[in-house]
Formats: structure tokens, sequence, C-alpha cells
């Protein structure tokens, strides 16, 4: 009997088919939400009946090709009268029949009456668990379904939730919410997801805006750099500081009062410290300018220093290391040993580790200005240290790097690979990350002494790297190659160049880079007057209207 009917006949007929899914969905059980308190089984329902309860018209869409063919009715009647397997078997046979044109229009008749809003169904407490299992970007997205999913997603908690898998602080939760339309209920753990989300886009991807420009220091080279909040400190081989604005890239006030270059610093808030060639230290109030305390002691130039609180640990080519109350400016250790210039020093308010030209790494006991190790295997000078309380890093021109206990004294690890002067390391969460003057950067696993990436390619460094920097999950190296290059810490993937100096290749330096999560301050300059002396500020932090306004 199927195949006498015509294909226009077919078209109608297929409907059965919609009438029997319908009938099936109906005999399962199916369960009301009307009642929280109980769960009552619903009777079975007719496919006329679902999209009545859909809101659709029972007046179905009617083929205009001709008049039912005759025995329709009759045929009908029959397969109402069929077991469900006879029913099934000759729907089966039935769409096999059928064109694809036919198979399609039964789609289209089925499909609309079986998507159900799920969620709106659902108590809110099960709709907003169903919700932490999507992702944020999903959550953005389910937020514009509609004006119920809307304030589903807009849940404070749900989106405290997500900060955390995601690892935004509380802090940034609580910064001042900006652009908020009024009258939208806007969660603040989700402002403080979409910032960071932008932040970190901004850092991959970068824009179109140009960086601030801070011109000072005439052609002298920028021998350290700091920055605190909105406040940047840049100190020169002209015997003088300057403090700028980050925001408005003017110079606040120029700290005047070394006698010889300044060649290191650190910074706290608004206190600032620095070390010259005239073999003293000044302690400097950002704000106001004024130097607060000068310390007399060194009797050659200061070389590095490192603060923790309220104490500073200089080093000196004197061969000692001297311990400072920053507040008072009185000198309260004097640590003597090395036998040679003492090039860098790491303080963590317990321990004091110094690296010399002596080709000796040494850690003290501050309080008692006892020497508790002398670290030997360099075998030559000591340039760059690293020490997070467990582990000793210390970077040497015989183009090792070395990893230490600091309890024992014990060589753990001899990383090899450089093929130069290792220049600058980071180290965090027992990720290291070296520059080296061999024009490339390497990452390791501290712990395991295995190097992860190292960071060349085409598109490496031309030239030595001179300063590092890494946080959000990247690297940021610059280079006498004139560039600022940035790349991914997990995978050591070149993202792009941050910043390339229009004269690099031919003179153009980057000295030195300092970043914070939302901020990358660059010193640049040249040794052949090729590229004027400045600084280059770059903020992350920002949406598209502050874009527009700038």
């Amino acid at each position: 009997m199927l195949q006498t009917l015509s294909r226009e006949a077919a078209l109608i007929t297929c409907r059965v088919f919609v009438s029997l899914t319908a009938s099936l969905n109906a005999n399962l059980p199916r369960l009301s939400l009307s009642s929280p308190s109980c769960l009552v089984q619903a009777p079975p329902t007719t496919f006329g009946d679902l999209r009545l309860a859909n809101g659709h018209s029972a007046q179905r869409r009617r083929v205009t090709s001709g008049p039912p063919p005759s025995g329709l009715q009759d045929w009908l009647h029959i397969f109402q009268t069929w077991s469900g397997p006879e029913r099934l078997l000759a729907l089966d046979e039935l769409i096999d029949r059928c064109e694809t044109s036919q198979v399609k229009h039964m789609m289209q008749v089925i499909e609309p009456q079986f998507q159900r809003d799920f969620i709106s169904l659902l108590p809110k407490e099960l709709a907003l668990y169903v919700l932490t299992f999507l992702a944020p970007r999903d959550l953005l997205q389910a937020a514009q379904t509609c004006r119920y999913w809307r304030i589903l997603a807009e849940d404070n908690l749900l989106w405290r939730e997500k900060c955390r898998e995601e690892g935004v602080s509380e802090s940034a939760s609580s910064r001042r919410r900006k652009c908020a339309r009024p009258g939208v209920a806007v969660s603040p753990w989700k402002s403080a997801y979409i910032r960071q989300h932008r932040i970190e886009n901004n850092w991959r991807k970068g824009d179109t805006r140009e960086p601030l420009v801070l011109k000072g220091h005439d052609d002298h080279v920028i021998t350290c750099l700091q920055f605190s909040g909105d406040l940047i400190v840049s100190g020169s081989d002209d015997n003088t500081l300057k403090v700028w604005s980050a925001i408005t890239g003017k110079c606040l006030r120029t700290l005047t009062g070394h006698s010889g270059g300044v060649w290191c610093s650190q910074m706290s808030v608004a206190t600032v410290i620095s070390g010259s060639t005239d073999r003293t230290l000044r302690v400097w109030d950002a704000e106001s300018g004024e130097c607060v305390h000068t310390l007399y002691g060194h009797t050659s130039t200061v070389r590095c220093m490192h603060l923790h609180g309220n104490r500073v640990v200089s080093g000196s080519r004197d061969t000692t290391l001297r311990v400072w109350d920053v507040s008072t400016g009185r000198c309260e250790h004097v640590l003597t040993g090395h036998v040679a210039a003492v090039r860098c020093v790491q303080y963590d308010g317990r321990r004091v580790v110094s690296g010399g030209y002596d080709y000796m790494v040494k850690v003290w006991d501050p309080e008692t200005e006892a020497c508790l190790h002398t670290l030997q295997g360099h075998t030559n000078r000591v340039y760059s240290l690293q020490f997070d309380g467990a582990f000793v890093v210390s970077g040497s021109l015989d183009t090792s790097i070395r990893v230490w206990d600091a309890e024992t004294g014990g060589c753990v690890h001899t990383l090899t690979g450089h093929q130069s002067l290792t220049s600058g390391m980071e180290l965090r969460d027992n990720i290291l990350v070296s520059g080296n003057a061999d024009s490339t950067v390497r990452v390791w696993d501290v712990r395991t002494g295995q190097c992860l990436h190292t960071l060349q390619g085409p598109n490496k460094h031309q030239s030595a790297v001179t300063c590092l920097q890494f946080c959000r999950g990247l690297v940021l190296s610059s280079s006498d190659d004139g560039t600022v290059k940035l790349w991914d810490l997990k995978t050591g993937a070149w993202l792009r160049d941050v910043v390339a100096l229009q004269s690099r290749g031919s003179g153009g330096v980057v000295w030195r880079i300092r970043a914070s999560d939302t901020r990358l301050v660059c010193a640049a300059g040249s040794r052949n007057g090729t590229e004027e002396t400045k600084l280059l500020v770059l903020d992350f932090d920002l949406d598209d209207r502050k874009k527009e306004t700038d």
C-alpha cells in the first residue's frame, strides 16, 4: 500500500512520522516541575497536544501541491490499528522511499517542537549548578540567550567560582567598576574576569596604540629602572635619577645629589634607594624628591643591592656587603669574605646570597655576619643570582648556571646549554628563565635541571639579551638588537615583538625592562647616537572606551 501512494501523498503521510514520534515521546515518563515537593508523571499526549503546549496553532502547514490522494484516510486508519513495532517497521519502509526534500520537511516540522529551554524549567539552584559546568567564555555567550539566562549568568557566586578557577584574585574584583550600564546588575566577579581577559588579550595580541615616550637623561645610558604604582624611577650614568608619571609621561622631578653615575636602585612604594660610583647609597622620597638619608661606608662603587622590608643589602667593588636600615640610614652589619668585587646580591629577610668576581657564591646570616656556605664550582665571574629561600641559582661568565641547595650548600644541578654570559635570570615557582649574551632565552625546571624550552627560532633575538621579566604565563626579553619580545612560558612559542625600535639592528638598544600584570616599562637608547635615550610605557589595562578617549 505504501508504494501505491503518489509523491504528493508521501509528503502528507510523512506527518504520520511526526505523530508517532510524539506518541512515543509521550509514553515515556515525564516530570512535572510545577511542584518542588513532588514529582508527578504527566499523562501521554499526541504531537498535536505538544504543539499546542508549545504555543503553536493546531492547524498544520498544508502541502499545496494538490488534494489528498484517495485512500489516505483508509491507510491512516490501518496504520493506527498496527502495534508499536509494526508502526516502526512501516515508518522505516516509508522513510527509505522518501526523497531528501521530504525528509527535510519532516525535520522542519518535528525539530522545533522538541527545542525546549530546559534551564528555565529547572529551579534556580539547579539551573545555576548546570551553568557551573560552562567555561567563562560560554557563560558570556549564554547571557545573550534571553533575559532569564542573563539573570542567571550574572550570578556573583557563580562568577566568583569561575574567577577562582582562572586564578583571578579577589583584589581584582574589588576594583572600582567602570562603565556599568544603568539598571543592569553587573557581577563584580564577572567584571573582574572580563578585565583580566581583556588585559591578557592586550598582552598577547596588542593594539595599534603607540606607547608613551618619556625622554630624559640626554644621551646617557639608563643603568637601572624601577616602578611602583604609577611612579617610574630611572637611574643613569649622568649622576641623576628621574621620577616619572606612568599615566601622563611627565617627568615629575629629578633626584640630584650623587657625584658619580647611578649603577643600581631599588624601590618600595615611594621610597627609592640608589647606589653610585661615588661609593654612597641614598634614600629618597620619590613623591617629594627629598634625599632622606645618605649612606656612607663603602670604599668603592656600589654595584648591586636588594631591598626587603625596611632593610637593604648593598654589594660593592670594595668586596664587602653592607646591611642598612632604610628608615634610620644606619649600617647594621658588614659582611666580609669575598676577595673581589661583589656583582650581585639577593636578600629574603633571613639570608643574604652574594655572587662576585672571585667566582664564588656565598650564603650569609646577616644577624651574625657569618658566612654559612661558600658555593664553589664556577670557573669565571658570577654576574647574576636568584634566591627563593630553598634554591640559590647563579649565572656566570663560564656559560653555566648552577642550582644550589640553600640549606646544605650542595650543588644540585649544573645547567648547560648557553654559550656565553648569563646576564639575567628570573625564578618563580621552581621555573627559571635565563637570558644570555648568546641571544637566546632558556626556560628550566630547577627541581629536575631540565631545560624545558629554548626561546629561539626565526623570531629569536639577533644580539645579546639584556633583561628579562615574566608574568601572567608570559616571558618578556629585551636585547641589544633593539627589540622586546613576548614568549609563551608554557609552550616556548614566540608571540610577537612588543617593542621594535626604529634604529634596531643599527645601534638601538633596549637596556632595561620592568613589567607588572598591566604595564611594561622599557629603557632604550643607543651607544652611537642613532636612538634617543628614552623610556617607553605600554599600558595593557585599557578598555575600548578608554582607547577612544585617548
